[in-house]
């Protein structure tokens, strides 16, 4: 018999492992008290991007922005596309289940907490393992402010099914989250206004790329207020009023919702952590390299270890830690994981960002490709971007791409795979990149770090 592998939440991280241990011969039980998928699927990535896909595709229609094509009275139906939207989730939700029994899991749909002695308490169930990974996940910051118990203030999961589209909402965060419920209630007519305590939105995307939307998005009507501290929330009959602090001076924004998208914050409670006295940081598991936290045959990965709070990192955390314990090696490299954001334009990135170069101390040289020199992005219209090379001035090591502009998010991955196998700028000129693509400008902004672009200037 091979070992005994419980894996306590079945979102990407959960079933991700728990489908790997399946096949490297363990056996294993999964523990999910709610749906297999967890936030991503259900109530994150998923349902975000399939009404993204339609509020801008209804903005091109409704704005007549695609050329040649003339439309009078387009009219959006949104409770077909809440539709639309749960019929993705639950084909893709239906498909990790039936992933997990091809591969032999069993899936029991209970809460599980640690016991000592290597052994999980399911349900009313105590069952003995030889190895434990935690895949909990996370849940939205609860951020505590006057007002913030009113009706219509909501959180991201209540605005992904919201019953009609709000005339006007505020948003109180422009992180990712943020950024990306902005631009999907600006696609389909709600007035959209941004409160951000930070100087810039999105703090940890290159600053070049985050001004280049901020931008963007005030030109297609959000307002946007950073360096601003929200004091509260007040009702008037249908109306609530937002308060904020900035530059010294107190002002107001009204607004039929506000949304508040602060982050996430790890879900660690009723593990039964305490009684293995597994360590916590700032409310997150502490985990080696290996995501082992200090407690004996106990794993920890994805959000609930708070390293990187992203779907594709909890699943190759939980492969990495699910080979591990079987005893194969793992590779995963927590310096090479893409990020992106869903806004309009897209945003993709991964590596370092100049700041951190030059913080670093690394001398280094930066090749840039403006994207309304590419035929594709002109094809698309998608009003404009660039793509950002950071690389090491000596080798030509590629140490992070950024973009901003057209199907980035599709591309992103070429960049991380050049600099998981070590590449340079170099390679990626002297790889062939088809026309007319996206991706040929990644070679442009490659061959812009020696200053010879063929379409840049």
């Amino acid at each position: 018999m091979g070992k005994r592998i419980v894996v306590i939440g079945g979102g990407p991280g959960g079933y991700a492992a728990a489908i790997k241990a399946a096949q490297l011969g363990a056996q294993v039980t999964l523990a999910e008290a709610a749906q297999v998928g967890g936030t991503c699927l259900n109530v994150g990535c998923i349902p975000t991007k399939a009404l993204l896909h339609t509020g801008e595709f209804y903005r091109k229609v409704a704005m007549n922005a695609v050329a040649g094509v003339k439309t009078v009275g387009a009219f959006l139906d949104w409770p077909a596309v809440q539709q639309h939207k749960e019929k993705i989730v639950g084909k893709l939700t239906g498909g990790v289940a039936a992933l997990l029994r091809h591969n032999g899991v069993k899936v029991i749909s209970e809460s599980a907490s640690l016991l000592p002695d290597r052994k999980v308490r399911i349900g009313n169930e105590i069952l003995e393992t030889d190895a434990v990974i935690l895949a909990t996940g996370s849940v939205n910051t609860d951020l505590r402010f006057p007002g913030s118990d009113l009706y219509g203030v909501i959180d991201s999961t209540k605005a992904l099914s919201l019953d009609e589209v709000p005339k006007s909402m505020v948003i109180v965060g422009g992180g990712v989250i943020g950024v990306e419920f902005a631009t999907l209630f600006n696609a389909v007519g709600t007035k959209v206004s941004i409160i951000e305590l930070l100087p810039e939105i999105l703090p940890p995307v290159d600053v070049e790329i985050a001004g280049f939307l901020h931008e963007t998005l005030m030109e297609n009507g959000v307002q946007l207020y950073t360096g601003a501290k929200l004091t509260g929330v007040e009702k008037s009959e249908d109306v609530l009023t937002v308060g904020f602090e900035q530059n010294g001076e107190t002002r107001q924004v009204t607004a039929e919702k506000v949304l508040v998208a602060v982050g996430r914050r790890p879900r660690t409670a009723g593990l039964g952590l305490e009684a293995l006295g597994i360590k916590l940081t700032r409310g997150a598991i502490d985990v080696d390299d290996y995501f082992r936290t200090n407690a004996p045959a106990v794993y920890a990965v994805g959000d609930c270890n708070g390293r990187i709070m992203l779907a594709h990192a909890a699943m190759a955390q939980g492969v990495a830690a699910a080979e591990h314990i079987m005893g194969a090696k793992p590779h995963y490299d927590p310096k090479i994981v893409p990020s992106c954001v869903y806004s309009s334009p897209e945003i993709a990135c991964v590596g370092m960002t100049e700041k951190q170069a030059k913080e670093s101390g690394i001398d280094y040289s930066v090749g840039s490709f403006n994207l309304g020199g590419n035929g594709k992005s002109l094809i698309d219209d998608a009003g404009g971007g660039y793509i950002k090379i950071i690389a090491d001035k000596t080798l030509g090591e590629v140490l992070g791409i950024h973009m901003i502009g057209s199907r980035v998010t599709e591309i992103i991955a070429e960049a991380a795979l050049c600099m998981n196998m070590e590449g340079t700028v170099e390679d990626i000129v002297n790889t062939v990149h088809a026309h007319p693509t996206v991706s040929e400008a990644v070679c442009e902004a490659a061959m812009s770090v020696f200053g010879k672009s063929i379409h840049g200037v």
